[in-house]
């Protein structure tokens, strides 16, 4: 196959998919192209190829609308006639979808956040240039990288990046707060918030807890029978 030629490795899952998934959930399929979508969660996660939402939670097509950006922010409220993309996949999952759950998720080792980190550890190194796209993007966790402060003495780069990672996603929640829609909805008990972490080498999902501001483990006891289990 040619250079130019579309991925051979998408041809094959294409046919895999035809064979088994699409086989078997044809009707659903029809379902939806018929009657639309009606998701009750929308999540907001990172672009990075190791963090498929519908990989990770097991959802069918139709079940999460999901919009996926650099380090899975959200901006603040601020209609102008700048182009907003993660703001429109929010206006429409909120006012057209009328999700009931939005999910803002990090995760473990992102790339985007680590840049961020090491352009401010080494200001002659700078990955991430403030001219371009992403880092004007990733300048949107300054205030969660002022609110943390500097990096303990005896922790790692990569240690300090996912403690970041996890105030980007408190971050990210109180700037969906800025949004009207939301504001009012949430008000009304009719939208919920939350907030994820979840790590790509282990596998473990963790939880924000808003009252404590603490991201705690979940479904312990799955994890641990799916360590247990046997290896093939």
């Amino acid at each position: 196959m040619s250079d130019d030629a579309f991925p051979e490795r998408l041809l094959q899952g294409y046919e895999s998919f035809l064979g088994h998934r699409f086989s078997a959930e044809q009707r659903r399929f029809r379902s939806l192209a018929e009657t639309g979508q009606k998701p009750e969660v929308m999540l907001v996660g990172c672009c990075d190829s190791r963090v498929s939402p519908e990989v990770i939670f097991d959802a069918g097509p139709g079940e999460i609308f999901v919009v996926r950006n650099i380090a899975n922010l959200v901006p603040p409220y601020l209609p102008n006639d700048d182009l907003h993309g993660t703001s429109a996949a929010l206006e429409f999952g909120v006012m057209g979808l009328r999700v009931s759950h939005i999910v803002v998720m990090g995760h473990a080792s992102c790339g985007g956040i680590q840049s961020f980190v090491q352009s401010e550890a080494d200001p002659y190194q700078r990955p991430l240039s403030p001219g371009d796209f992403i880092g004007r993007w990733m300048s949107l966790i300054a205030p969660a990288h002022a609110a943390l402060g500097p990096m303990r003495p005896d922790e790692t780069m990569a240690a300090y990046a996912d403690r970041l990672g996890h105030l980007a996603v408190l971050q990210s929640l109180a700037n969906l707060r800025t949004f009207p829609c939301v504001q009012t909805l949430e008000k009304k008990g009719r939208l919920h918030l939350h907030g994820a972490f979840f790590g790509i080498a282990d596998g473990r999902l963790q939880v924000l807890d808003e009252k404590t501001g603490d991201f705690e483990h979940v479904s312990e006891a799955a994890f641990a029978a799916a360590m247990a289990a046997p290896r093939f």
